[in-house]
């Protein structure tokens, strides 16, 4: 079982376990053609509440997921970000998803920043991926802001075995060396 404490911060976000009352947001995110594209398209909002309950659902079962990702200024929920590896998938994914009112801002590296170092002291991690279709493009940036480089293409399990994803990742060492290098 998760500690329901777990609480990460940054200097403008706090990462937490998902709460009720981030709903309406994440249907928000859901009902966003654009903003669903990349992960798994747009649903209605029945739909959104079965795969919001995915991430409590992770947490109470394998101890870790995504966080929901707060702004610590007006306690809005941006997105989430953080661990997760559903069953057949090829690594520990620092996935993320953010409101469309939220990009742009550099939340999304901010947050994994926090959430990969998470992963590597409190998982154990020795290596981290994201799944990435290869034509989004705001994804690949992310990834290559974090230090993680282009593996290849690789096959999810379904019901995600149709989609053309690439495989992005770093190992412990190589998240160190760059964290290092950033000071």
């Amino acid at each position: 079982m998760p500690n329901p404490d777990v609480q990460l911060e940054t200097d403008r976000l706090i990462l937490r376990l998902p709460r009720i009352e981030d709903f309406e947001r994440y249907a928000e995110l859901m009902a966003d053609e654009a903003a669903s594209r990349h992960i798994g398209g747009q649903l209605p909002r029945g739909a959104a509440w079965r795969r919001f309950l995915q991430m409590p659902g992770a947490w109470a079962l394998q101890g870790f997921a995504m966080f929901s990702v707060i702004d610590k200024a007006d306690g809005r929920w941006l997105g989430q970000m953080g661990p997760w590896q559903p069953d057949g998938w090829p690594g520990t994914e620092i996935g993320y998803a953010f409101h469309p009112d939220a990009w742009g801002k550099g939340y999304a590296v901010e947050s994994a920043v926090a959430a990969i170092d998470w992963s590597f002291a409190t998982l154990g991690c020795e290596e981290i991926v994201h799944c990435i279709a290869p034509d989004n493009l705001a994804s690949q940036n992310v990834a290559r802001r974090l230090g993680s480089v282009r593996r290849g293409p690789v096959r999810l399990p379904p019901p995600a075995h149709e989609a053309a994803v690439e495989l992005w990742g770093q190992t412990r060492t190589q998240w160190q060396a760059g964290r290092a290098a950033r000071g």
